[in-house]
């Protein structure tokens, strides 16, 4: 499994290896802290949303001053220390479970601090991927951890939901406690030196930062974002997009838990099988850029991933169903697959070096925060109208955000080459 990876040189491939471990950790806790709370806690419906929102809102809002914090500091180093950080506030819930302490708060409270070593960590990863694989192959590493990303989906909750019906409901926090431990190792394993971060401003070196103010630093990635057209319209395509998908899950599952009788079993196929076309999507996105050239790929698989949401709003009941959910979350995945890694690749691109950090955590901050404002509406929507109508209303509004996608043909000057393929479709993790 980790050949292709090997193929971008042994330091991505211990890298690769950290991700995938963190990655099925993730996943196997994916549903973890609702069932907690439910199974151990029974609080009630409206508090169990409230976690996912909460960790993101709050999380986001402390991490905006943490921009140039990681663009100056080692990003090896942080990404290490944010994984231990996972590691040790995830270890409390059961050590607080065992102990008969374990209360609601104490969940809010590590989701918390979950979500900002989650934006530390993505931040910093950026910048160390640029650093670590040559500008050619960027796109090629960004398609392996898709493809990790994917197993991961498939694999990872029906294993966790097993494991928390057979051992118990902590269990899964647990794996993903020791997920983060043996990415910190794998991280620590890189043996190639970090290049020096970029310093700050002062008397040695006026120009180290932007603005030469602590408010100038907390803002340069976004200012960055908003001075390039083609970065600007991504992000406000990306949150429109990934903020309705995360937002019509939980009335989704509503649907068809509540209203259509769909049994657990069910359910969970219904979302594990599409994520086999993730791994396909990952696995030919690098070829059709090689085919199609990479703006083309930008913006056909970004509309593509935007024409199925609507149609879950006509889901019935019965095994009848069950086939259409599977096609229309199969084909919205492959089209995501493909899209994310060119995304990614777009945007470490377009960035300077030494605001690398700064942007990937001024994204990742406005996307976890729509996310969870996008989650809180909609699920107000689905109350005053109902889960139907809010999934559909969700489609058309993904429809019309593919005209925030960078249409101009001079929003990519130079973008359009054709890459160089680095290893066959056949060498890549599976």
């Amino acid at each position: 499994m980790a050949r292709g990876s090997d193929e971008l040189g042994p330091d991505f491939a211990w890298l690769w290896r950290a991700y995938a471990v963190s990655a099925l950790g993730t996943w196997l806790a994916l549903d973890a802290f609702p069932l907690i709370a439910i199974l151990v806690l029974h609080v009630s419906a409206a508090q169990v949303s409230l976690i996912p929102a909460t960790s993101g809102a709050v999380g986001a809002l402390l991490a905006v001053p943490l921009g140039p914090w990681i663009e100056f500091r080692s990003k090896r180093r942080l990404m290490i220390r944010a994984d231990l950080i996972r590691f040790l506030a995830l270890l409390t819930v059961p050590a607080a479970y065992e102990l008969g302490m374990l209360s609601y708060l104490h969940l809010l409270a590590v989701a918390v601090v979950v979500a900002v070593a989650d934006i530390v960590f993505v931040g910093a990863s950026g910048a160390h991927l640029k650093a670590l694989v040559p500008r050619p192959r960027l796109l090629t590493a960004n398609g392996r951890f898709e493809s990790v990303t994917w197993i991961s989906t498939a694999i990872g909750p029906p294993l966790g939901g097993a494991l928390i019906g057979a051992v118990g409901p902590v269990v899964t926090v647990v794996l993903n406690a020791v997920s983060f431990l043996l990415s910190a190792a794998g991280i620590r394993s890189i043996a190639s030196p970090e290049p020096a971060p970029p310093r700050p401003a002062g008397p040695h070196n006026p120009a180290g930062r932007p603005g030469g103010s602590r408010w100038a630093d907390v803002t340069d990635g976004w200012r960055a974002i908003a001075a390039d057209r083609t970065l600007r319209m991504l992000l406000a395509n990306a949150m429109l997009v990934n903020g309705l998908i995360m937002a019509t899950a939980p009335l989704l599952a509503y649907l068809m838990l509540h209203d259509l009788g769909f049994t657990p079993f069910q359910y969970g196929l219904c979302f594990g099988v599409p994520c086999l076309g993730g791994i396909a999507g990952a696995r030919i996105g690098p070829l059709l850029v090689h085919r199609f050239g990479r703006r083309r790929i930008l913006l056909g698989f970004g509309v593509a991933r935007a024409l199925w949401l609507g149609w879950l709003s006509f889901l019935g009941p019965g095994l009848a169903g069950i086939p259409l959910v599977i096609a229309v979350e199969g084909g919205m995945i492959i089209c995501m697959a493909v899209f994310n890694p060119v995304l990614a690749t777009t945007r470490l691109e377009r960035t300077a070096d030494h605001r690398t950090a700064r942007v990937l955590t001024a994204w990742t901050i406005t996307s976890r925060a729509t996310i969870a404002v996008t989650t809180v509406a909609w699920g107000l929507l689905a109350s005053l109208t109902s889960p139907r109508i809010a999934i559909a209303t969700a489609g058309v509004l993904m429809l019309a955000g593919c005209g925030l996608l960078p249409w101009r043909s001079d929003d990519d000057p130079g973008r359009d080459a054709v890459p160089a393929l680095t290893a066959p479709a056949a060498s890549w993790p599976a």
